[in-house]
């Protein structure tokens, strides 16, 4: 059972391999629920060593005849400016894990083009993909089914980091945001995109998340020294699966 706080739920569980079987229940709950609705699922990925397990574990046969997938869309929620098969990219390590594995048409997947060496046009790129799947007009945002999210020691999510331009950018739906401390420019969905989800799910496990994950929850509001502060749905939820090693400094649990 989740605990909800005023304006997020928070699941705590024994450890990464329960998180991720959580993680997959409610991705395939969301997707089944989205298709039965409306006709199909948009969800945004997640980058980073956390989300793996999960995309694993969508992939076998447990979960894999579970999801309607000809009628699930695939983005990112950020990725690193390398091209598509370099071992740092977010899109190579969701193929490896993931969509090599389950019976998604190819061109249900849309990846970011952040090879290219004018970042600012990849960015704009990306949104102009994101406008023409969601069909928007001129100022709307998407709303993504579901978009996954981790969360880094510094308190940073998608490529969403301290003290960085993203953090203000409420006029684009993708940044091509260079982060100082790496040298690197990093292409993310921006705030206002993520707040605009249906659903928003942070996986987040082990010791060295603890602390930071007390100070983003718990602690002062200071959005630019930890951006995961800023996500805060408008209309939508909030969910928080996190396991007991990066829970235990929590007091509101």
């Amino acid at each position: 059972m989740a605990k909800v706080t005023a304006k997020h739920e928070i699941l705590v569980v024994p450890n990464p391999d329960e998180l991720n079987h959580r993680a997959a229940q409610e991705f395939v709950r969301l997707a089944e629920e989205a298709v039965r609705t409306k006709g199909f699922f948009s969800v945004a990925l997640s980058g980073g060593s956390t989300p793996k397990g999960l995309y694993e574990r969508l992939a076998s046969d447990q979960y894999r005849e579970q999801v309607p997938w000809p009628k699930v869309y695939v983005f990112w929620g950020d990725e690193r400016c390398v091209p598509p098969d370099h071992p740092d990219s977010n899109y190579r390590m969701a193929r490896e894990s993931f969509l090599d594995k389950i019976p998604i048409p190819e061109e249900n997947i849309y990846r970011m083009m952040a090879e290219l060496e004018d970042h600012g046009r990849a960015a704009a790129g990306y949104e102009q993909t994101i406008k023409a799947f969601f069909h928007l007009e001129t100022g709307k945002r998407p709303r993504f089914d579901l978009i996954l999210l981790g969360m880094g020691e510094d308190g940073h999510t998608a490529s969403l980091f301290p003290e960085t331009p993203a953090l203000e950018d409420a006029v684009h739906l993708v940044s091509a945001n260079y982060i100082e401390k790496l040298g690197a420019c990093r292409l993310t969905l921006t705030v206002p995109v993520i707040n605009q989800a249906s659903n928003v799910l942070f996986l987040i496990f082990g010791e060295s998340k603890a602390l930071v994950l007390k100070e983003v929850l718990e602690g002062e509001y200071q959005p630019q020294r930890l951006p995961s502060q800023l996500i805060r749905p408008i209309s939508g939820r909030l969910l928080f699966i996190i396991d007991r090693v990066a829970a235990s400094k929590l007091t509101c649990i």
